[in-house]
């Protein structure tokens, strides 16, 4: 139906636009005939005349260019075949003025000349001809168009696709990493076990039906730290100190789930867990007039083992930044003893893929 109306748009306007100029013409050459009948005339008279201009650049839209394209016959016969059927058109619409607009409508049968007078057929070919260009070229704009939306349309399935992906890793990580913490404590049958089934039933849920979203508040996912905090902590006892600072000047402030969460587990994964004397985790959360500054620093061996599995860890939410936030700044600095990240994001910047 859109199909339909956009042809049928083109062609009304082309229509107007070929009437406008016949009734031009006509003014200068029937200089004692009433305008609203030298109008009526035209209009009526250039609607005939569509009827070849409309066969010949219908023909070579979806015949004519797509057989020398395709190169279905040889060249000569396409190019035989387009001329005869231009030639056709033409034919049509000399017999439209010789039979039905010059005897009957303009009243002057002493202007009627030869059917194929060369002259005559050369003026009804460049009509023709300028008919199919203008429709040519709408067309192939619109087929420009429609590419480069199909082409956006695929850019940005690639970058949900690989968004999502990004954000279903770090699921498996911390669910395996709480699943052996949990087996611990059952082990110890220690009377936190049921606790830390609950919290860990609270942040599956979470990851169930809050993280899919494209945005989360930033509450939830400070509750999400300090649950997988609370979760981690269990295993290190008095070994671990965990400092968890936070300045937030509202509360309307929204994020993309799990932007903070790969931190504060690598923290964990490649930094606490390799250390075997008393560590620390610091964590500082600072939001102001849209600015989110985050800073985690932890502990750890100085082992390239360490460093090579912080750094792959890291390149997944480097990418997630990339693909949501358009203004944001991440530093990290490892050294020997301690590793550090600074992140700071624009909420504002965040970009919808």
């Amino acid at each position: 139906m859109k199909r339909f109306f956009l042809h049928a748009l083109f062609w009304f306007c082309y229509y107007i636009q070929f009437a406008y100029t016949s009734f031009l013409w006509d003014k200068s050459t029937y200089t004692t005939w009433p305008l609203h009948q030298l109008l009526l005339i035209s209009l009526t008279a250039s609607l005939l005349y569509l009827v070849p201009q409309m066969i010949f650049p219908y023909y070579m839209i979806y015949r004519g260019m797509d057989n020398l394209v395709k190169k279905k016959r040889s060249i000569v016969i396409n190019i035989l075949e387009i001329v005869a059927v231009l030639f056709a058109c033409a034919v049509l619409d000399r017999a439209i003025s010789n039979y039905i607009s010059l005897p009957y409508m303009y009243k002057s049968p002493e202007r009627i000349v030869s059917l194929l007078e060369i002259k005559r057929m050369l003026l009804a070919m460049v009509y023709i001809g300028f008919a199919f260009g203008v429709m040519f070229s709408v067309k192939a704009v619109r087929n420009e168009l429609a590419a480069k939306e199909r082409e956006k349309n695929l850019i940005k399935e690639k970058l949900e696709t690989e968004l999502k992906f990004l954000k279903s890793q770090t699921s498996p990580h911390f669910l395996l990493n709480t699943l052996n913490n949990i087996y611990a404590l059952a082990r110890k049958k220690s009377d936190y076990t049921p606790e830390v089934v609950m919290r860990l039933s609270e942040l599956l849920r979470f990851m169930l039906y809050e993280a899919n979203d494209n945005l989360i508040k930033l509450n939830t996912e400070i509750k999400v730290l300090e649950d997988y905090l609370e979760l981690e902590t269990l295993r290190y006892n008095q070994r671990l100190a965990v400092s968890f600072e936070k300045n937030i000047d509202t509360d309307n402030y929204q994020l993309t789930p799990f932007l903070l969460l790969p931190f504060v587990e690598n923290a964990f994964k490649h930094g606490i867990s390799e250390t075997r004397f008393e560590s620390f985790i610091h964590i500082n959360i600072i939001v102001k007039n849209d600015l989110l500054c985050f800073e985690i620093e932890n502990s750890k061996d100085n082992c390239e083992h360490t460093k090579s599995a912080t750094n792959i860890g890291l390149i997944n939410v480097k990418r997630r930044l990339e693909l949501t936030y358009s203004d944001y700044t991440l530093k990290v600095n490892d050294n020997s003893e301690t590793f550090k990240v600074n992140l700071s994001v624009n909420l504002n910047s965040y970009v919808e893929i």
